[in-house]
């Protein structure tokens, strides 16, 4: 089966190593498009819903060509074989992205129509829509000169709206940026980790979940349209790991400690409240989103907090230690860390809810 994926721009290499391993095999990967092509079988399914950490959403691939209007949009829909809707609601979700003179709900209304003919010429039934909660949900997206049709295994509900979030924090990061940070730092279950500026919990928990193994426990559309299976593993239990996570603020601590409970890995964190700036104890892994000033922070604060954490993070470093943040204001962060001497091993602009941002890994000289 041919499918594609998508994910926040910038992660595109990390998801096509994470695809590989759950036994997909890579064809394209459009950097920093957020997408990645790839083949499978069917079990495919199950598995990356399940266990993708990276990815936002996964979908069958129907059809992938180009176009010049959105009459070649319907021509191009109307030639798919829709057998598979027979019985079933359908809804068309579209997207656009690009210079059009027309817009993503033209596209679904044209789209839409054109399985409904489609279907109707081969089968004789008209189908029927459900906007709400459709039985079958088709993805069309258009990319510039370019679209892809699709059949959504994930659902609405995208990969990276965790099932164990039960307290938001206002900033809270995308959990699978969180679990692309802990990959490129290289962190396992032996490394010890600390989130100084933990929030609502994400980058612990998402820590806890990958050492235990843990799948993603919600519902995806897939199940209401066939029954793939796969030998999924199963989890681990509870596993000796040091993962601290600190908060500032009792609010967003208890709410930390919620989502934890949530995701049945409070046993394996250790929360406490806390300041970044005045951390203690030594750490292969300093893991944290800390705040970018987007809302009431000024400039002149955040850099007051960006030095000053960075000379409690280099105190709290040994020899084969990683420094790993995510930041809008990457240019003061970089500038606080050479303070202190630290080396930038990596770096990377990821895009996500229309902000850029840089993941920058540091390391002592």
């Amino acid at each position: 089966m041919n499918f594609y994926a998508t994910l926040c721009p910038g992660l595109e290499d990390v998801a096509a190593e994470e695809i590989e391993k759950l036994g997909g095999r890579v064809i394209e990967i459009r950097q920093n498009r957020g997408r990645v092509f790839f083949e499978g079988s069917r079990k495919m399914i199950p598995a990356i819903n399940s266990y993708s950490r990276i990815l936002e959403r996964l979908n069958v691939l129907l059809y992938r060509g180009k176009f010049s209007d959105l009459y070649e949009i319907y021509s191009a829909v109307k030639k798919l074989d829709f057998e598979f809707l027979k019985g079933k609601t359908f809804a068309v979700r579209s997207m656009r992205v690009g210079v059009h003179d027309f817009t993503s709900v033209d596209v679904a209304r044209v789209a839409g129509q054109a399985v409904i003919d489609s279907f109707m010429e081969s089968y004789g039934e008209r189908l029927k829509v459900n906007l709400n909660e459709p039985d079958v949900i088709i993805r069309v997206e258009v990319v510039d000169d370019e679209f892809f049709v699709g059949v959504d295994t994930t659902g609405d509900d995208a990969l990276h709206k965790r099932w164990w979030r039960v307290y938001n924090h206002p900033a809270h990061l995308n959990a699978t940026i969180a679990c692309a940070m802990l990959i490129l730092t290289e962190w396992n279950v032996k490394k010890s980790l600390i989130d100084p500026m933990c929030g609502s919990g994400t980058i612990p928990i998402e820590a806890a979940l990958m050492g235990r193994n843990i799948p993603n426990k919600r519902d995806f559309a897939y199940q209401r349209l066939c029954s793939s299976e796969s030998d999924l593993a199963k989890d681990a239990g509870k596993r000796e790991m040091e993962l601290y996570g600190v908060e500032k603020f009792r609010k967003h601590l208890e709410g930390a400690i919620r989502n934890a409970e949530n995701a049945g890995v409070a046993d394996t964190i250790t929360f406490s409240q806390g300041d970044a700036t005045k951390m203690e104890g030594i750490y292969d892994v300093i893991i944290t989103n800390p705040p970018y000033g987007l809302r009431i922070w000024k400039k002149g604060m955040i850099r007051k907090l960006y030095e000053k954490f960075a000379v409690a993070a280099r105190k709290c470093m040994q020899e084969e230690s990683r420094l790993v943040v995510i930041t809008t204001e990457h240019k003061i962060f970089g500038e606080s860390v050479a303070k202190v001497g630290l080396s930038l091993v990596h770096e990377r602009y990821v895009k996500y809810g229309g902000l850029i941002t840089k993941i920058m890994v540091y390391s002592l000289p």
